[in-house]
């Protein structure tokens, strides 16, 4: 059985990635801490006893904005890290959902559902080996709980984290101040490699090679360290940014052409995503 455990947590807080997690509604979900960068990212400490203690890596939260009929639909939020009472979620501004939950205040609630989908795979001994985690922009918000959950299994963790500039960066200190290995990209050159951060990947793989990859970002990257993975024959997980309505597989909103039995598939994100193998994504033409 696979273990899950955070620090300081019991053998009875053990799970299992193959047991289901049941859904849960949780209306008073209250804002306990708030970080905000330039006005462009924010991270939201949510009070949830019941969702966080039951959140694993690569799982989502769908977040109701307001009370009232606008915005309608809820918003999906990666779960960026957890504790026995709280969980903690991620985002920049992006729409009219994304701007106004910026505007939320402390000891606010917001009514959200989770943990929705299933996420990433730790089965197996990690312990000694080498995995990357590749993240770029928003898209590092799950690799954190990722990393820490991993430096349990006694696996050695390696970050790369990719942004247009310094800005684009926000957690850089947290992965350092919690000891990981981190390696920074920016496109701009303002800090760390210059360039995309699929390309830094692809140097430092010609130099090293991990026993994993696991990726999160803009859907060209993930398609890139896709093909790198392939041909260095790494197996890789990739979490997919989807438009959801209601994040439990209800809509249809978010279907996806996926590899099933040797087949393709169209499957819902919400249901059997956000996490991904490699060889089981069909990734769209054209993206380069």
């Amino acid at each position: 059985m696979s273990k899950f455990l955070l620090p300081n947590e019991k053998d009875s807080d053990i799970f299992s990635l193959k047991s289901q997690t049941p859904m849960i509604k949780d209306p008073q979900a209250r804002i306990i801490h708030k970080e905000n960068w330039k006005g462009e990212y924010y991270l939201f400490s949510l009070e949830s006893k019941k969702i966080a203690y039951q959140s694993q890596p690569g799982q989502f939260i769908m977040v109701r904005i307001e009370a009232l009929p606008y915005p309608l639909l809820r918003r999906p939020f990666s779960i960026h890290s957890r504790s026995r009472n709280t969980l903690e979620i991620f985002f920049n501004v992006q729409g009219i959902g994304t701007a106004l939950l910026a505007q939320k205040k402390l000891d606010d609630c917001l009514d959200i559902l989770g943990p929705l989908g299933k996420g990433f795979r730790l089965e197996g001994d990690f312990k000694g080996k080498n995995v990357w985690l590749v993240g770029g922009g928003r898209g590092v918000a799950p690799l954190y709980f990722l990393a820490l959950r991993l430096r349990l299994r006694k696996a050695i963790p390696k970050i790369f984290y990719g942004g247009r500039n310094l800005l684009d960066l926000p957690l850089k200190e947290k992965f350092e101040k919690n000891g990981f290995d981190l390696l920074c990209s920016t496109d701009d050159g303002s800090f760390g490699f210059k360039g995309l951060v699929s390309d830094f990947l692809k140097r430092e793989l010609e130099k090293s090679t991990p026993s994993y990859i696991y990726a999160c970002g803009p859907e060209a990257m993930m398609k890139k360290i896709a093909g790198l993975s392939a041909r260095k024959k790494i197996p890789a997980e990739f979490s997919l940014e989807s438009l959801m309505g209601c994040g439990f597989g209800a809509c249809w909103g978010c279907v996806r052409r996926i590899k099933r039995a040797k087949e393709e598939a169209w499957v819902k994100t919400c249901e059997e995503g956000p996490v991904f193998r490699r060889e089981e994504i069909i990734w769209p033409e054209g993206d380069k």
